[in-house]
């Protein structure tokens, strides 16, 4: 006990560089069981739709107020995210694709919202052409509120909505087999610094 609580020695140290060719296969073999993991059990497929949102702050503020820039690009921004997770879009995709609200909230559906410019709207799903149809769906139901709230006056009116990517979207997996490999290398390499760290090597027996 008193040596796996111990702290690691000179002697340790050098112990551990000269068993370089331990860890360095336990690292191969981690990438190698990173690798069977991501075939046997796959991540989803993630479609990615794309909409261009533009604010357009030099005709919104004509004059030169940095701040109240700031503070119209925050406040419409939040709006125009509450509008892409309010049940409004939610209910109509639950209906259509089978999921619940709370799925589609919680793990199918993500937002990367950079307040403006390209906002990018991904679907996760074990078959690649729902994920597509559900990316594509929020989207295209996205612009359609929006533009819907601008004309209720709920909306700037200077917001203008472009869908780049709504349809034959990318796909790939929400995982790349990268992170797996980086996963199970890293793993088996920890754990093989720590045995050679850590497991007291047997005591040379003295022949005389």
């Amino acid at each position: 006990m008193n040596y796996l609580l111990s702290s690691p020695s000179l002697d340790d140290l050098i112990r551990l560089l000269k068993a370089w060719r331990f860890w360095m296969l336990g690292a191969m073999l981690g990438a190698l069981l990173g690798a069977a993991v991501y075939y046997i059990i796959p991540p989803p497929y993630r479609a990615k739709a794309t909409i261009n949102v533009d604010f357009n702050l030099e005709q919104a503020w004509p004059k030169d107020t940095d701040r109240q820039q700031f503070y119209y690009l925050e406040r419409e921004s939040r709006k125009l995210e509450e509008i892409a997770w309010s049940d409004e879009l939610m209910e109509p995709l639950s209906s259509e694709f089978g999921f619940s609200v709370e799925e589609l909230r919680g793990r199918k559906l993500q937002l990367s919202q950079p307040a403006e410019a390209g906002w990018h709207f991904y679907a996760d799903d074990t078959d690649s052409q729902t994920a597509d149809a559900l990316a594509s769906a929020w989207s295209t139901a996205f612009v359609s509120e929006v533009q819907a709230q601008i004309e209720a006056g709920n909306i700037n009116g200077f917001v203008r909505l472009e869908a780049t990517q709504a349809k034959n979207l990318p796909e790939e997996r929400s995982v790349p087999l990268s992170g797996y490999l980086l996963v199970g290398s890293v793993g088996f390499l920890t754990i093989a610094v720590f045995v050679v760290l850590f497991v007291k090597p047997k005591p040379e027996s003295n022949v005389s």
